[in-house]
């Protein structure tokens, strides 16, 4: 009698094995990611700036794209768009070091003539209220005497300088070098051209469907339209506020405007500048060209954050000005500065979901 082996390949045993494969090959794959990810964990941040500023600019590449210049030779779009976006960033910062150098000895003068003197106190600081009287104590006390000798610089030692130079020379030297990689990997991404925006929705359709992909779009909407509703308000307030500027005899109007720019870019930080020019101003004595300065300030800041800056960032995407405020601020106190552009995608992504719970 002869014995037949026994078959174990059932259909419910064969289903199981396939089921235990593709749990492996999938915790296979997101172990080999998450190790990848951590390899490459030095260059995050820089590849996170430059997929913000090639999804700002995607729709001008794609256009530039379709261009005849450009539709054979996307080696020269990608250097072309890289070298402007490298030069948007090294122009500014080359005429304010260039200023700066200028200007150098008559600051160190200036710095030495106030170690020795002291800082004169304004003349409206006397006229203050008796409520802000204490002001003016401070002042006579810690600055109008000696500053070699002042309270308020007392612990300003020469080893807390030097360790203060060199941590922030380092904090230049690391974010010119992730400078320099973000500009490399902005640079293979335009190169990819469009191939890289079809297979990340179509991996995105893949992996989580076509509610998945539209969900994609909507995030590269909002960074898009964030980026827009960011620096673009921010440059339109540093060109209205340096004309300002420049008008009521602020010096280096320019030079304040591109700073104001900057700040402008940050939500409610543009005053900071303004405020500061106009006591400046008050300062010298010119009351009314401060008054000016404060008042269309605070006119232009307004304007621009009340109903500019919403509608540009979340008019598109369908965000609440309250989302839009939250997304940005939280985003930057959680993820730093790059926060300001993911913070919104992900109160979109919040949005979504729950109008698509509630239509469920």
């Amino acid at each position: 009698m002869q014995i037949q082996p026994r078959n174990d390949t059932t259909p419910d045993s064969a289903a199981r094995t396939r089921k235990m494969q593709r749990t492996a090959s999938a915790t296979l794959h997101v172990v080999l990611v998450l190790i990848a990810l951590y390899t490459a964990r030095t260059f995050i941040p820089a590849v996170v700036w430059a997929s913000v500023i090639a999804i700002a600019l995607w729709p001008a590449f794609r256009w530039l794209e379709r261009r005849p210049v450009f539709s054979r030779r996307h080696s020269l779009l990608a250097v072309t768009l890289t070298a402007a976006i490298g030069l948007l960033f090294v122009v500014p910062f080359f005429i304010v070091a260039a200023q700066t150098a200028a200007e150098a000895h008559d600051m160190l003068g200036w710095i030495h003539e106030v170690l020795r003197t002291g800082v004169p106190m304004p003349a409206f600081i006397e006229h203050l209220p008796t409520s802000l009287q204490q002001i003016a104590r401070w002042w006579q006390a810690n600055l109008s005497t000696p500053l070699e000798s002042s309270p308020a610089v007392k612990n300003l030692h020469s080893a807390t300088v030097v360790a203060m130079t060199r941590h922030f020379g380092g904090r230049v030297v690391h974010g010119l070098v992730e400078f320099g990689f973000m500009l490399m990997t902005l640079f293979f991404v335009f190169l990819a051209g469009s191939r890289l925006g079809e297979q990340l929705l179509m991996g995105s359709r893949r992996a989580f469907g076509s509610d998945g992909a539209a969900l994609v779009r909507r995030m590269a909407e909002s960074v898009r339209c964030t980026v827009v509703g960011l620096v673009v308000v921010g440059l339109g307030e540093g060109a209205l506020l340096g004309v300002a500027y420049a008008v009521t005899g602020v010096p280096h109007a320019s030079l304040l405007g591109m700073l104001t720019a900057v700040a402008a870019m940050l939500p409610f930080c543009a005053p900071i500048v303004f405020l500061g020019a106009s006591l400046w101003l008050l300062a010298q004595g010119a009351m009314i060209a401060a008054a000016c300065v404060a008042a269309f300030g605070l006119i232009v800041v307004f304007v621009a954050e009340h109903f500019v800056r919403p509608v540009l960032i979340g008019g598109s995407t369908r965000l609440p000005f309250l989302l839009v405020l939250f997304g940005i601020l939280g985003g930057a106190e959680t993820f730093g500065l790059i926060g300001l552009f993911i913070g919104p995608a992900l109160m979109t992504i919040l949005v979504v979901l729950w109008v698509e719970w509630v239509r469920d």
